[in-house]
């Protein structure tokens, strides 16, 4: 089995998982062993998951505005979970090739193979999701034709993206492109790097800056 195969299948069980009982607030049931890559990428797709369906939340047009806030608070914070264990991912690659001396000539990839896993466990939600859409019973024949035509591409671009990745391993092991990792510097997340926090300002309904 390829690594890819490997991942999608812990990425359905983890989908299939949360969606038992769809609600955002299911604690996480992790079945694979701390420290190992499985558990790694089972809750890559859990974070994933319960962002997806916070992200279907907060589009309500009706949403108490006060709960949006929390909402919006609260995705911020998966999404710097979601880059977090990317890295811890990076990390497990670059510790398992660590050993590999790449070739004089050997090329970098454009994105580190976390990255690309990244792309790989959301592609899977789609896939659920868009497959949801075409299985409506309440829905009219052009919805489920459109849905349809997109649920192929999306499947077609799962097969290319799984045999991108799984090529991209092997070249690595190989040695013919080596992995070089840039952690990610996102600035609004720390408070010495946001204005908005080290200055101690607020912002005003109209959007003004104004010191807290």
């Amino acid at each position: 089995m390829s690594f890819t195969q490997q991942a999608n299948q812990i990425f359905n069980q983890a989908i299939r998982d949360y969606h038992l009982k769809d609600y955002i607030d299911t604690p996480i049931n992790n079945p694979y062993e701390r420290e190992t890559i499985e558990y790694s990428l089972y809750l890559k797709c859990w974070i994933d998951t319960v962002q997806w369906h916070l992200e279907d939340i907060i589009r309500d047009p009706h949403i108490n505005p006060k709960e949006a806030l929390g909402l919006k608070r609260r995705i911020d914070r998966s999404n710097q979970d979601r880059t977090d264990l990317v890295e811890e991912i990076d990390t497990y690659f670059r510790k398992l090739y660590a050993d590999v001396t790449p070739a004089d000539d050997a090329r970098l990839n454009t994105e580190s193979p976390a990255w690309a896993i990244d792309r790989f466990s959301i592609l899977a939600l789609k896939i659920y999701h868009m497959q949801e859409q075409v299985d409506r019973k309440d829905a009219e024949p052009e919805h489920t034709a459109r849905c349809q035509a997109k649920l192929d591409v999306l499947l077609e671009q799962q097969t290319d993206l799984s045999t991108a990745i799984d090529q991209l391993l092997e070249d690595i092991e190989a040695g013919r492109k080596y992995m070089k990792v840039y952690r990610q510097m996102k600035m609004y997340n720390d408070p010495s790097t946001n204005p908005i926090l080290y200055k101690g300002q607020r912002t005003t309904d109209n959007g003004q800056q104004t010191k807290g």
